[in-house]
């Protein structure tokens, strides 16, 4: 789902230029309003796919982020949107590895994500804050045309460029910032996921009528997960 800063980016940094007569991808466009789409569509793009891993307004196809390569093969898209995605995938080097895969050369990829301070949201779950230099680093084999953080909550726009030939980076060794571990972690282990669980069921059911309690409790039991599971990643 597009946040209304998101929109605002996304409109002021996608023009008929880059879209007319050509094929755009969102990832993740699950979205009762349609913002995405109301913003690129009028730019009469020759097609327009919306994906996501949950069916609902806006999707045209059942695709997980991580499989989009193996769907619809290498630089088949010119435009690729995902926004607030990133954060909620368990393994967001496969993501980004796909995102960048389906860029035709001189392909626009544009993002949006939260970053550190930005409360948990789950959607089904959450695990990942990216900030601007993360970004820097995970697309700089890509053309950064622009990078800022989203004014209004913690969050980072992105508007890169693939400029073939592309030589992807490893991105095995980076760290991004766990909301569920509260610090830097290479990647999701089992003991996050249930972690993650626990507290979107406590912010679902519990913290509507007892948010201090939720939260409280909430953490006590991540904090004991993340300390099990710490020697795993």
């Amino acid at each position: 789902m597009c946040t209304a800063a998101g929109a605002v980016f996304l409109a002021r940094h996608l023009g008929a230029r880059d879209v007319t007569g050509r094929r755009v991808i969102e990832v993740g466009s699950r979205d009762a309003r349609g913002a995405v789409r109301s913003i690129v569509t009028p730019l009469r793009p020759a097609e327009y796919v919306g994906v996501d891993m949950a069916s609902g307004p806006g999707v045209d196809l059942l695709c997980p982020a991580e499989e989009l390569i193996e769907r619809f093969g290498e630089s088949s898209f010119d435009v690729v949107i995902s926004t607030e995605v990133l954060e909620h995938v368990q393994d967001w080097r496969a993501v980004v590895h796909n995102l960048k895969g389906v860029l035709r050369d001189r392909g626009l990829l544009i993002i949006t994500t939260r970053s550190r301070g930005f409360e948990f949201h789950p959607y089904p779950l959450d695990f990942w804050r990216f900030e601007v230099a993360d970004m820097a680093a995970i697309f700089g084999d890509l053309g950064i045309e622009v990078l800022r953080p989203d004014e209004e909550f913690p969050g980072v726009f992105l508007r890169a460029r693939r400029h073939d030939p592309m030589v992807e980076r490893d991105l095995s060794a980076h760290r991004a910032y766990s909301i569920v571990r509260r610090q830097p972690a290479r990647g999701i282990t089992a003991v996050d996921v249930a972690a993650a669980r626990v507290l979107s069921g406590g912010k679902a059911a519990v913290g509507r009528m007892f948010p201090l309690v939720a939260r409280t409790a909430t953490r006590r039991v991540i904090n004991r997960l993340a300390t099990r599971g710490e020697a795993s990643t």
